[in-house]
């Protein structure tokens, strides 16, 4: 499905949807140009989970985990990973729960994994305008929210 985000504000209201209605053990896989909204959005997930805490882009720390809210968000970032290194982060044990309280789990720059977890959401930004957005949201093995589908 897509939906059409007139602005940052848009893209953060559907990450707020997305965070009030994602279940434990979901995972969302992001993916779209520098700039296209992908941690706004994340952002908003925190919101709709509930994190008062700000959510910031994980550039340079890769995971950020923010376990405040109704279930911990874990925000990861593979811009500055080659596919090798991201196998070496276990990646699995998030969206598995093995170390890990289980909870919402969002990847940015996703393409970069050589691996996918067996279900989760695919999320592509990308330009419209200079402000506006498209949010093409591709689910594998598991279903989007009546809150999403009627965006």
């Amino acid at each position: 499905m897509k939906i059409f985000l007139a602005d940052a504000e848009a893209t953060l209201r559907l990450g707020i949807t997305l965070g009030e209605s994602l279940t434990t053990g979901s995972v969302i896989l992001l993916e779209g140009d520098l700039g296209a909204g992908k941690t706004t959005l994340v952002q908003g997930i925190g919101k709709g989970l509930g994190i008062t805490e700000l959510v910031v882009s994980p550039t340079f720390t890769l995971i950020n985990e923010y376990t405040e809210g109704r279930l911990p968000l874990y925000h990861l970032d593979l811009y500055r990973l080659e596919p090798q290194e991201v196998v070496a982060l276990n990646l699995e044990t998030y969206w598995e729960g093995v170390e890990v309280i289980p909870g919402i789990v969002a990847i940015e720059w996703a393409e970069r994994m050589p691996y996918k977890p067996d279900s989760y959401l695919s999320i592509n930004l990308t330009y419209e305008h200079e402000v506006t957005r498209q949010a093409e949201i591709t689910p594998f093995n598991c279903a989007i929210s009546e809150a999403i589908a009627s965006m």
